[in-house]
């Protein structure tokens, strides 16, 4: 089993690592902006997390004569999601103190102009102001930002724990391929 979730995760982490990595420098040249930014991010969450369920699919077809339980599944996809998810948070790591330091300003600025975008009063803005600085610092904290990058992706290899392993407990769903030979 923790040969399954390794392969998996590493896949899975390697995967959302490389869209960061790659992305990032479009970010700085203005190719992507926040908004088309965001939805290609939790895109690659979604294909990244593919692997939960290749994983659990694995891990039931050739260690569990092809049944597993619900629980036994979820509890797989979930330590699949925590090893993908752990690469994210590193490379978010790596691209924010190489790429991107200026982040937590940029997207305060961004939510302003949105903010005023949207039709919010100044004093709705401010108020917002006061409160993103306020916690500004804290995000400077590495202990801080590696929580909120995990919390970006956890939920998501979560969701999709729960759906893979409710749909491989099923033995008729898609069943092992038996080869004759």
């Amino acid at each position: 089993m923790k040969k399954i979730i390794l392969t998996y995760g590493l896949i899975g982490g390697t995967i959302v690592a490389a869209f960061m990595l790659i992305t990032m420098p479009l970010f700085k040249d203005d190719t992507l902006d926040y908004h088309n930014g965001e939805l290609l991010g939790y895109t690659s969450m979604v294909i990244a997390l593919s692997m939960v369920f290749f994983g659990i699919k694995s891990y039931r077809d050739n260690h569990q004569n092809g049944a597993i339980s619900f629980w036994k599944g979820v509890r797989i996809g979930i330590l699949i999601t925590l090893v993908a998810s752990v690469m994210y948070a590193l490379a978010w790591e790596y691209c924010y103190h190489n790429m991107s330091k200026d982040f937590i300003k940029t997207m305060m600025e961004r939510s302003y102009e949105d903010m005023k975008a949207s039709g919010k009063t100044d004093e709705q803005i401010a108020a917002y102001r006061k409160q993103a600085e306020t916690f500004a610092p804290y995000y400077e904290m590495f202990p801080v930002r590696f929580g909120i990058t995990l919390m970006e992706i956890f939920p998501v290899g979560a969701l999709i724990s729960f759906a893979s392993a409710g749909l491989l407990r099923r033995k008729e769903f898609l069943p092992p391929q038996v080869v004759n030979a």
